[in-house]
């Protein structure tokens, strides 16, 4: 296609794509994003459709299937986020209050506060590390598992653990606390 077909095929199909998109995701950049992604996704096709009713169809089917993709995606994002919370939350309600304490006490108060330590190192870390080391120490999945969830090699997943299990440790050495 031509630079001039390309602008033509956009103006044609844009609104109704982002349209549908918005209805799904309710956030105008994403349903923008996903959009563009769909008439990209049409252009770098080997054999497109050739009738206009199969590419309108295949067009908005398309941005249908990566809205709902993208709104399952954040929706897991916030259910793993929530769930970070309340675990931060009754970790805190243990640490306070605690006052004429055992030994065993004060050892589980201060394993809590260590607890606590790590999850604040893990929450500076950088994407892809903090992902993963919260999947495994918190979540307890394994490599196998944060593979499939991933999308990525379960290599890249270990490589990735052992890199940020050695960034976790330095900044924890940073703050003093001994592990």
């Amino acid at each position: 296609m031509t630079r001039q077909e390309i602008t033509a095929f956009y103006a044609k199909h844009y609104k109704r794509l982002y349209n549908s998109s918005y209805r799904i995701v309710g956030n105008g950049a994403d349903a923008e994003e996903i959009m563009h992604d769909t008439i990209l996704k049409f252009l770098e096709m080997e054999v497109p459709p050739q009738d206009d009713f199969q590419i309108s169809a295949w067009l908005i089917r398309t941005c249908i299937r990566k809205s709902i993709d993208k709104v399952r995606r954040q929706k897991r994002t916030n259910l793993f986020l929530e769930d970070y919370e309340e675990n931060t939350k009754t970790l805190g309600s243990k640490v306070s209050g605690l006052k004429g304490e055992t030994a065993d006490a004060q050892k589980e108060r201060q394993i809590v506060m260590k607890a606590e330590k790590v999850k604040e190192a893990l929450g500076r870390m950088a994407d892809p590390y903090r992902v993963i080391l919260t999947l495994m120490l918190i979540e307890g999945y394994d490599y196998q598992e944060i593979a499939e969830i991933t999308m990525q090699k379960e290599a890249t997943i270990r490589s990735q653990f052992s890199r940020g299990k050695t960034k976790l440790l330095e900044l924890l050495q940073q703050e003093n606390v001994n592990y």
